[in-house]
């Protein structure tokens, strides 16, 4: 997976102008609540990239993931849990 963003010299994530389209009544209500839209919609862009980038290293490592939950049910852990010593 590679690091796509952009870094300014002091660190801080260039910003560039984009269009998007949002229905009529959210941008009204959000603005009536006095929220920043472009920040809200930079925040929901970002919640929608995390979770792509939590389903693609699910899917790339479902069969990693599938073998270490069969050794355990087939061996259990390599040490023993202190909650579970008698």
């Amino acid at each position: 997976m590679r690091n796509t963003s952009s870094m300014s010299q002091n660190g801080q994530s260039k910003r560039r102008p984009i269009t998007v389209t949002v229905r009529e009544t959210i941008i009204d209500e959000a603005r009536a609540y006095g929220l920043n839209t472009s920040r809200a919609a930079e925040a929901g862009i970002e919640a929608a990239l995390k979770r792509a980038k939590e389903e693609a290293w699910l899917t790339e490592n479902k069969a990693a993931i599938e073998a270490y939950n069969e050794r355990i049910e087939r061996s259990g852990t390599l040490i023993k849990p202190m909650w579970l010593v008698d």
